[in-house]
């Protein structure tokens, strides 16, 4: 279904039929209506000193679609964050509403639960034991175990997550892990890949699970055994048992406003800005801006058959991604398609509004090497340039503040974090059964070049990890510079 702009629909934004008075009047309201958005009115005297106040924190008197009425917000949250689905964008999200009500988040070590093994609770920063210490968020990439999930989180925490399109995530894979996985790394293009995946791709080696099934993957589900439908059967009950709500990438603003209404939010809180995106690309189907580039640079070129094999290649994320397609719809179609079709409007409306209140250049990414707060960069790996965003200037504190929230990428996201729990530098907690030193388990994010020789590779968090196929590591805990 498409879903109209509300830019199209309310004639309360078409002020050119209006007079000077009323115009004046507009603004004022639309102003203030950014400043309910911003969070500015919120308290967070726990966190920092008060900010000086401006027509931004005026509360808005219309609003409409933000209630819930007498139903109590979700606080215990546990979001799977697959790889290349949206999904940093949907963890700021978490990390700001967390943020602004004080609350504790279950952060890994480095930036990642020891990925690409499977979870285990002693990867959580500050973990002393089964619900010893109570967190209320858990975003942060992992491959998804279950029983020690529970461990670190409350027995009523809300478990979901997001899937895509599994030939648009090879796309966005492709791009982002090139350096990382052997099989990419091999390929000419992905169209080559595609055309014979066997030829590069070997099970055995280090990060070549980037290069196939990979949402199966996170979702820690039986990757090793041959593709049958009873597979597939086992695999999609155990993801409904174990998640409340799938959302899906290229329905970004219809699943926002699914997920506000399971966790109870306001809609201001689901209102977002495309993070760590390749290139601003607006879908006809959402609005959204996704991860996928247009047209797409010659080693991402693909024909239709060579589509087509990228989904046999992924089979299992394909049947995957069907099943939980037709339940997102099935979910809509239970909510009302009139009543998603408003509440969508209103989301981007407000995202509009932000977008003039809070960036530069009308809200175009840019590349990071122009952004002029190095603080905001985000991280680059890969064939692409990954965008991020600059802030008007002549913001006040506090409206500065709330628009910095929006556009702060993840890792430095978490850095913040991280130091506000735990202000004291700390050493990684013993494992509390065996008393043994806990050691990261890095996931290669980007690779580094030395006189055209590829010498060393390097995590997220700056671990060196010297390359080869037998998988031996360095873990030096050189930090990037």
């Amino acid at each position: 279904m498409v879903f109209r702009r509300s830019a199209r629909r309310m004639r309360w934004l078409g002020c050119y039929r209006l007079g000077t008075v009323w115009k004046a009047l507009l603004v004022f309201v639309v102003i203030a209506f950014a400043g309910q958005l911003l969070g500015v009115i919120f308290n967070k005297s726990w966190m920092q000193p008060e900010r000086p106040h401006s027509l931004y924190a005026l509360p808005s008197e219309n609003s409409h679609g933000d209630s819930l009425g007498s139903c109590q917000p979700h606080t215990h949250i546990m979001f799977l964050k697959t790889h290349k689905t949206a999904s940093s964008t949907v963890l700021n999200l978490l990390y700001r509403f967390g943020e602004e009500r004080g609350l504790k988040f279950a952060l890994p070590v480095g930036y990642q639960f020891g990925y690409p093994l499977p979870f285990i609770a002693h990867r959580v920063k500050g973990y002393r034991g089964p619900h010893v210490a109570e967190f209320d968020i858990m975003g942060n990439h992992m491959r998804f175990n279950k029983p020690e999930v529970e461990k670190v989180m409350p027995a009523d925490t809300f478990y979901f997550s997001i899937l895509r399109d599994p030939v648009a995530l090879a796309e966005s894979s492709y791009a982002y892990y090139k350096n990382v996985a052997p099989a990419f790394r091999r390929a000419k293009g992905l169209g080559d890949f595609a055309d014979n995946p066997y030829k590069y791709y070997d099970p055995r080696l280090r990060n070549n699970h980037y290069a196939r099934n990979l949402m199966w993957f996170d979702f820690g589900l039986d990757y090793t055994s041959n593709f049958s439908l009873g597979l597939v059967k086992r695999g999609v009950a155990a993801v409904r048992r174990n998640f409340k709500l799938i959302l899906i990438s290229e329905y970004f603003d219809q699943s926002m406003v699914l997920l506000r209404h399971a966790l109870c939010w306001p809609l201001d809180a689901v209102v977002s800005f495309s993070l760590n995106a390749r290139q601003q690309m607006p879908s006809g189907r959402s609005g959204w801006v996704v991860k996928a580039a247009a047209p797409a640079p010659a080693p991402l070129a693909l024909t239709d058959k060579q589509r087509s094999k990228l989904r046999e290649w992924n089979a299992l994320d394909w049947h995957l991604y069907q099943a939980f397609n037709l339940t997102f719809w099935q979910d809509v179609e239970r909510f009302g398609h009139s009543r998603m079709e408003s509440e969508v409007a209103l989301l981007r409306t407000k995202r509009e509004v932000l977008t003039r209140i809070c960036l530069r250049d009308g809200g175009r990414p840019i590349e990071a090497s122009r952004i002029r707060d190095k603080t905001i960069r985000p991280f680059q790996s890969g064939l692409v340039k990954i965008l991020g965003y600059e802030l008007q200037s002549g913001l006040d504190n506090a409206t500065w503040e709330a628009c910095l929230r929006m556009i702060r990428p993840e890792i430095q996201y978490k850095d913040l974090l991280d130091l506000r729990q735990f202000p004291q530098a700390q050493q990684p907690p013993a494992a509390a059964a065996g008393g043994l030193p806990l050691k990261r388990e890095p996931s290669i994010l980007r690779t580094e070049d030395r006189g055209g020789k590829r010498l060393v590779e390097k995590d997220w968090d700056g671990t060196i990890l010297f390359r080869n196929q037998s998988l031996e590591q360095v873990d030096s805990k050189v930090r990037l510079r």
